[in-house]
């Protein structure tokens, strides 16, 4: 679908006048720059997801404990956090077109870096570049949406660009695991590293530059953006939830669901490979269920606000199920899925009270937070199995069952506060 007819005189919808984007009126079909932002932000969902795949061979090849396999996989969202503010900045100084393909190329050498690499250090290194290089695969295009398109139009407009983060997470299951029947990881990373070039290219062909003044702002008046991000209230009471929900759910998804269902629920990989296709299907639905009625949601009252609180409910509720094993665990894998697509609409809440000039920013101080749980997820139930283990004599099983009852604790904790306030906007 096209942006909306534009009006002589009248900027853009979501171009401030006298702000860093010139009031040139631009009409980008969204056609035109879907299919290159959704390929990068696919691969960035496929890097961040494989590791869970692949857990076996890393483990067997390296003989990592949790901890030390925790460390190495939660790398990614390290880089991928310290980068998001100044990435931010950069979104707004240059666009999407002339910083996401520069990154991509960083990512594609990791790549190419991981499967070479011969020891714990070459491959968390690696780990640690392809994390910085997809930095932006989501925030390119979200900024993109916040400067094209009318404010009513993009809950549905990042919905679609949230599908492709599905499709990559369902690439990263049974596609995956049968490829791996005929090629080595390492080959699968060549691979990925070639697809992430072609990606590169393709931004840079298909999506336009951001119509610039002639002096844009210094990086220090947008360090005066960035702080007054942080400072607003509306921000310390959104990412509570999205740090430590979403945060806990990208680690679990990413490295701990298949040794959990491996064991804790006496899965095989191809069975515990083919629990997270269904999750990743029914997080798809999710997403496709923003793209198609978010908007139409809004317009009765639901607002993004509402839906935020309520997917993470929903997810909370099914990791409990989890932990607790009730009966019909893959149900409760999909439902977690599922509940997790919400995390979209943490930037939409938070961009109701900023101008789009701000966009690049506010949504990379989101998702800087929501990364920086990740990493702190993915590692810390790595040692805390290990602790478990050691000071309680626990098997394997029963000391990775204990460190997600601690996140399930935190993650209860973290959700109860800010619904009070989120609900009264």
């Amino acid at each position: 679908p096209a942006a909306g007819v534009p009006v002589a005189g009248v900027p853009a919808a979501g171009v401030p006048r006298g702000g860093q984007w010139s009031d040139v009126t631009m009409v980008v079909p969204f056609s035109r720059i879907y299919a290159a932002f959704a390929a990068g932000y696919l691969m960035s969902y496929v890097f961040r997801t494989v590791n869970a795949m692949i857990s076996p061979e890393l483990t067997r090849e390296l003989a990592l404990q949790p901890g030390a396999l925790g460390l190495l996989t939660s790398t990614y969202f390290m880089t991928f956090a310290i980068m998001q503010i100044p990435a931010g900045m950069l979104l707004d100084r240059y666009g999407p077109r002339r910083v996401e393909p520069v990154l991509l190329v960083i990512a594609a050498t990791g790549a190419f870096a991981f499967a070479a690499a011969d020891g714990l250090t070459g491959l968390t290194i690696a780990r640690a570049l392809i994390g910085l290089g997809v930095s932006v695969c989501l925030m390119a295009p979200l900024k993109g949406i916040a400067v094209w398109y009318s404010p009513q139009r993009q809950a549905s407009l990042s919905g679609w660009i949230l599908v492709a983060g599905g499709v990559g997470a369902l690439a990263a299951t049974l596609p995956v695991e049968f490829a791996l029947r005929f090629m080595g990881w390492r080959t699968l990373f060549v691979v990925f590293g070639v697809v992430t070039l072609a990606v590169a290219a393709a931004i840079a062909w298909r999506v336009p530059d951001l119509p610039r003044v002639a002096n844009p702002p210094s990086f220090a008046s947008q360090w005066d953006g960035v702080r007054r991000v942080f400072s607003e209230p509306r921000f310390w009471w959104i990412v509570p939830v999205g740090a430590v929900g979403m945060g806990s759910f990208m680690a679990i998804q990413g490295l701990w669901s298949v040794p959990w269902m491996m064991e804790v629920e006496g899965r095989t990989r191809a069975e515990a490979a083919g629990v997270l296709l269904a999750m990743g299907v029914l997080t798809l639905a999710g997403y496709l269920g923003l793209g198609l009625f978010a908007t139409r949601l809004s317009a009765r009252g639901f607002g993004p606000r509402h839906m935020y609180l309520a997917g993470w409910a929903l997810n909370l509720a099914a990791l409990a199920a989890i932990v607790l094993r009730v009966p019909a665990a893959p149900l409760w894998w999909c439902v977690y899925g599922f509940g997790a697509a919400a995390n979209i609409l943490a930037f939409t809440v938070l961009n109701e009270g900023f101008p789009s000039a701000l966009a690049g920013r506010s949504n990379t101080a989101v998702n800087l937070t929501m990364f920086a749980g990740s990493f702190a997820a993915q590692w810390g139930i790595g040692v805390l199995a290990d602790a478990l283990r050691a000071a309680m004599a626990l098997s394997r099983a029963d000391g990775l069952r204990g460190a997600v009852v601690i996140v399930l604790v935190m993650g209860a904790g973290a959700e109860m506060g800010p619904y009070e306030a989120l609900l009264g906007w």
